[in-house]
C-alpha cells in the first residue's frame, strides 16, 4: 500500500497539461508594414516563455515575449503565420508554467540582405 501511495504521489507531482489557447492566421509583435508584396513563408519554429514554480511561480509568462523569441530566430522574419498559442502548466508544487508559440516564419524579401530568404 505504501508503494502505491508513493507512485500516486510521484505521478501527481510529474503530471501537467498543455492547453491550446489560440490559433492565429498571422501574428506579429513588431511594428511593421504588412502590405509588402515580397513575403514568403519560412520554416516552422517554436519558442516559449516559461518560469519555474517552487511552491509559487517565480514569474508571469508573456505571449509577446514568446512571439518575439520565435520571430528573432531569423533576421528576415517580421511575423508568424499559422500560429498556435499553448499554455503550459507542468507544476503542482514544483515544475514550470509558461506560454509556447509555434508557427511558420513570415519572411520579408524587401529587407536589405534578405533578397534570397526562404
Amino acid at each position: 500500500m505504501k508503494k502505491l501511495m508513493l507512485i500516486a504521489a510521484g505521478v501527481i507531482l510529474l503530471s501537467g497539461c498543455t492547453v491550446r489557447v489560440a490559433d492565429l492566421t498571422v501574428a506579429s509583435s513588431k511594428n511593421y508594414n504588412l502590405n509588402s508584396t515580397k513575403f514568403v513563408k519560412g520554416k516552422r519554429v517554436t519558442a516559449e516563455d516559461s518560469y519555474p514554480v517552487i511552491l509559487f511561480p517565480t514569474g508571469i509568462p508573456n505571449v509577446k515575449t514568446a512571439i518575439d523569441r520565435a520571430i528573432e530566430q531569423n533576421r528576415c522574419a517580421v511575423g508568424l503565420t499559422d500560429m498556435v498559442v499553448s499554455q503550459l502548466n507542468h507544476a503542482f508544487i514544483f515544475g514550470k508554467i509558461g506560454v509556447r508559440v509555434e508557427g511558420n516564419l513570415l519572411l520579408d524579401r524587401s529587407v536589405a540582405g534578405c533578397e534570397n530568404a526562404s
